[in-house]
């Protein structure tokens, strides 16, 4: 005869007490999981296609359709004031995606596979966030190809280029966890999209990637002086095409740890609930 050994937990009717898995560990499922992600962009390249079309359309449009009418007829200045600000511009919108992909994740139960398995709760979404770094830089890397052939240049030094690169892609990541919080709460990924493009619209044209800011009513000036998006503008700006850094950058920072120390423990939070 054979004997079976109920565990303690079941007996009493209550639930084990979750892994306890350490800041090291947790880096690496998510970092594994970033893997995963990456490997599935690879797989089905057709997702980048947002981020491939959206600075082509933008860029040609502003340049070349209202460049002149804005700029009085310097279209090429424009392009070396204009491009800094939709590479941010488009490097916020592609953080929507993250969200949309997220949330129709949510709905194949593949959560519930991550769930089962003895790694990190916030794996699944770290991972997600650092693996959206593919769709910064083709985003980017598009950009700033067309913009040369356009005839922009830089005008300091492939160091400055570099880390404008690097701060603005870490400006994509921080900013994506409103994103995931989103998906993590809405029901459909159309209505994060919906969702997150009521957000991402006002913050852009509100904001000195195509205008300055001085030439807006004042109640408009004011805001877009501290928005995140002119203030990211300013700091590429200055690293791209000289001129002041330290404040616009100072100034990003902030907006950017704000954003993570805020929208990290909401989507965690969703993401617990959305488990439940």
């Amino acid at each position: 005869m054979t004997t079976t050994t109920i565990a303690p937990a079941v007996i009493s009717g209550t639930q084990p007490s979750p892994l306890r898995i350490g800041p090291a560990k947790a880096v690496r499922h998510g970092l594994a999981l970033a893997g995963r992600g990456i490997v599935k962009i690879g797989k089905s390249p057709a997702q980048l296609i947002d981020v491939i079309l959206t600075p082509i359309v933008f860029l040609l449009m502003f340049v070349y359709l209202f460049g002149g009418a804005i700029a009085g007829g310097d279209v090429a200045g424009y392009l070396q004031t204009i491009t800094p600000g939709i590479m941010v511009m488009t490097v916020f919108q592609a953080s929507i995606g993250i969200g949309v992909s997220l949330n129709a994740d949510a709905s194949t139960g593949v959560f519930d596979r991550f769930r089962s398995m003895p790694i990190a709760r916030s794996a699944p979404l770290v991972g997600a966030v650092l693996a959206d770094l593919v769709r910064y830089v083709v985003c980017l890397a598009v950009l700033l190809t067309l913009a040369t052939v356009m005839g922009y240049r830089v005008q300091t030094n492939p160091a400055a280029a570099l880390a404008a690169i690097a701060l603005l892609i870490a400006f994509g990541m921080s900013f994506s966890w409103i994103s995931v919080y989103v998906g993590m709460l809405m029901k459909t990924p159309g209505s994060v999209q919906g969702l997150m493009t009521v957000l991402v619209i006002p913050l852009t044209f509100a904001s000195n990637v195509f205008v300055p800011s001085q030439t807006m009513p004042g109640w408009l000036r004011v805001w877009s002086d501290i928005n995140p998006v002119s203030l990211m503008s300013d700091a590429l700006r200055g690293l791209l095409n000289g001129g002041e850094v330290a404040g616009p950058l100072f100034g990003s920072l902030v907006w950017m740890a704000g954003v993570v120390v805020v929208f990290f423990p909401l989507a965690m939070r969703a993401y617990r609930r959305n488990a439940a």
